[in-house]
């Protein structure tokens, strides 16, 4: 493997699925997907059966409250060495090339591994790779629990470049004819279509310089109008708990294994911000099991500044949230028997419409006036489950990914679970693995 501490990136060994390995039974959608659509799960678990799958050695989240928590880590511990012992992976040194096909749009990406020493996702980091959003601390101790007793690694992380001149990842597309192909399939359930291939040393080493390009100093001052601030290289896209969880491993055993193992880096997928088939997604919420009056407590949360008012179905709804003025924050409101509202909050707490819900989300949760919160994708889906008896639903316009590195920089981390990169079927399958231990 090799190294270049400079950009924080490590050129990784890389395992990939040997002949005779069904592709479309192998690869699966990322754990943190469909989390309240456990139908999607189950045909997932028909499609597999016993096959070689990824589906057998990672934790869909649908399943952290069954019960069964320490006997299917287990399992998939297990399942991680039983993979390498039957030579079920095969080994390739280098970078792959990615393309991602799904309704009609080409997404391009590269695999390569990212050096933990260069990553902080505490709040007000000035990391050379940098969250994007807040991180649910929280969340981190039953991943935490799979990979410190795992061999492999399987990433869902997606990190973002802001590569507006397309110097890292576009000459790869256009000189993807001179690389072996690695795979080439259909993803299940309408997922679109996946291929890899090897980049070639040559191509490596461009690569290399073009990142290297994009972190110089005086290249970063000017491109966003700063002096002397510490640069972002890498920005967290998806994933953001994965490579938390994988910093957080790392932090607790490096002083026992020492700065040279395999945990130290962390395999990713890394995109382009400026990728014309990379759209980003607004992150909608919805309660379930509410114990107290939803809209009476908004009242009493925002006071004087807040205003609500009914639409007539969902589609109007929509219309109006995506449709404020500059500086106007819309939060859609579904509830019950497919009630619809807009609610307009005036002198806001943050910058972001998702920010300043997103608190008073917290403080209702903290008084105990719902069971559970969950993020999910897709106006269908929030009022789906927003108007199910004793839910709500809340329906969030997006912001410009144009936007994403300048805020980072210059405020900080945005709100969590402020935006995806596409809808759920759109998200990263797990194919490739990488040795941790």
């Amino acid at each position: 493997m090799k190294n270049f501490n400079n950009i924080g990136v490590q050129v990784p060994q890389i395992f990939l699925p040997g002949a005779g390995v069904d592709l479309g039974k192998w690869a699966v959608i990322a754990c943190d997907q469909f989390t309240s659509q456990p139908e999607y799960w189950h045909k997932v678990e028909q499609i597999v059966g016993d096959r070689p799958s990824t589906l057998h050695l990672t934790f869909p989240e649908v399943y952290l409250e069954s019960g069964d928590e320490d006997a299917r880590i287990a399992r998939i511990q297990d399942g991680m060495c039983s993979v390498l012992d039957n030579h079920v992976l095969e080994a390739r040194d280098g970078l792959v090339y990615v393309e991602r096909t799904v309704n009609g749009r080409t997404r391009k990406g590269l695999m390569l591994a990212l050096d933990l020493e260069h990553y902080d996702y505490n709040k007000g980091s000035t990391s050379l790779i940098r969250a994007t959003e807040g991180t649910i601390v929280e969340r981190l101790p039953p991943r935490m629990k799979i990979r410190e007793g795992a061999v492999l690694e399987f990433p869902h992380i997606l990190v973002l470049i802001d590569d507006a001149q397309g110097t890292v990842i576009e000459p790869l597309q256009a000189a993807k004819a001179k690389m072996e192909k690695l795979y080439d399939f259909e993803l299940m359930l309408e997922s679109g279509h996946l291929a890899g291939y090897e980049v070639t040393p040559a191509l490596e080493k461009a690569v290399i310089e073009a990142l290297g390009g994009l972190a110089r100093q005086d290249v970063f001052d000017a491109k966003y109008g700063v002096k002397g601030k510490p640069v972002l290289l890498f920005a967290m896209g998806d994933g953001n708990h994965s490579l938390a969880t994988a910093k957080a491993i790392w932090e607790k055993i490096k002083a026992k294994v020492g700065m040279e193992h395999p945990a130290r880096y962390a395999l990713v997928e890394i995109e382009n911000v400026h990728d014309q088939a990379l759209e980003f997604e607004p992150i909608h919420r919805v309660l379930f099991g509410l114990k107290r009056d939803l809209l009476k407590s908004m009242a009493e949360y925002f006071g004087a500044d807040h205003r609500y008012r009914a639409a007539a179905s969902l589609e109007e709804m929509v219309k109006i949230v995506d449709s404020a003025e500059d500086g106007q924050q819309l939060v859609g409101l579904i509830g019950e028997g497919q009630r619809f509202g807009v609610v307009e909050i005036s002198h806001p707490s943050s910058n972001l419409a998702v920010g300043t819900l997103q608190g008073f989300l917290d403080d209702f949760l903290l008084k105990g006036g719902a069971e559970k919160i969950d993020y999910v994708h897709g106006a269908d889906v929030t009022a789906q489950l927003g108007g199910l008896p004793g839910n709500a639903g809340f329906y969030l316009p997006g912001m410009h990914k144009s936007d994403l590195f300048k805020t980072v920089i210059v405020d900080g981390a945005l709100p969590r679970k402020t935006f995806s990169m596409g809808e759920a079927r759109e998200k990263r399958f797990y194919m490739e693995g990488r040795k941790i231990a």
